[in-house]
């Protein structure tokens, strides 16, 4: 599957300011509660996750259909099971007021926000780019940094192992048995061989890291270097004009009369 993508000023930013920056807007949007507010803000990210990933319109909505599924099924808890005075409808269970109504929609889009904003990092982020940064800008000691990428590293290898048990096991006719005992003999027979050699492989690789003096010491050389930028400048001013155009077109021009 080719998951190439077009690289955007935000593939740019720097990535610990990035992480940082979407943290502290996530922190940000859990005291909003003004649902036009949240709306704004809601669209800003949006816009920002759509047309600057770099990623196929395609490709895009693919990956929000579970996000979507989300806001629809979070909003509907609150809807047709909140409280409130003014009720619209009661059928049974079912109680939708003016008040639920609108908390629904509250949730929806907080947790449509967290999406957007969670996709647009892991969109436009390399893993071993983070490392490489959260080591240079945040101090991260260098044994935990590159243990994770080591981790990350393992994940295809540890796949292509299990797609080769899977194929031993089919050529010897393991894969035809039935029922409870034959489940659970598949699982011995593929766990024990992957833990075997996972083992086997976080040692040599402890030894390794051990012998390039992977320690605590920070002063060591990096084969990428990260610094900050005039796009960094930009990304923060972004999320503030979103922040304060947001609330004054709330108070304005709100989207819903509340």
């Amino acid at each position: 599957m080719n998951v190439s993508s077009a690289e955007t000023w935000l593939h740019k930013v720097n990535p610990s300011l990035k992480l940082c920056a979407l943290l502290v807007l996530c922190i940000v949007a859990l005291f909003i509660h003004d649902l036009n507010y949240m709306m704004n803000v809601t669209i800003g990210v949006l816009f920002l996750f759509l047309c600057f990933t770099g990623h196929s319109m395609k490709r895009i909505l693919l990956l929000s259909i579970p996000f979507c599924f989300i806001f629809i099924s979070t909003s509907l808890a609150m809807i047709l099971f909140g409280k409130g005075e003014t009720l619209w409808f009661e059928w049974g269970l079912i109680s939708i007021t003016e008040e639920s109504f609108m908390r629904g929609l509250l949730v929806g889009f907080r947790a449509l926000l967290f999406a957007a904003l969670g996709l647009t990092f892991s969109l436009t982020t390399r893993p071993v780019n983070l490392f490489y940064s959260l080591m240079q800008q945040v101090k991260l000691k260098p044994k935990y940094a590159y243990s994770f990428m080591a981790a990350l590293r393992l994940i295809p290898i540890m796949m292509e192992e299990l797609q080769t048990i899977r194929n031993a096991m089919r050529v010897r006719g393991f894969e035809r048995g039935k029922g409870i005992r034959s489940v659970y003999y598949k699982m011995k027979a593929y766990s024990i061989p992957l833990l075997s050699g996972s083992i086997r492989r976080a040692h040599r690789i402890a030894v390794a890291m051990e012998a390039k003096r992977f320690t605590d010491t920070r002063d060591r050389t990096y084969y990428y270097e990260f610094g900050f930028s005039i796009k960094d400048h930009g990304f923060i001013l972004y999320f503030i004009v979103l922040l304060l155009a947001g609330f004054y077109l709330s108070v304005h021009f709100p989207l819903l009369p509340i």
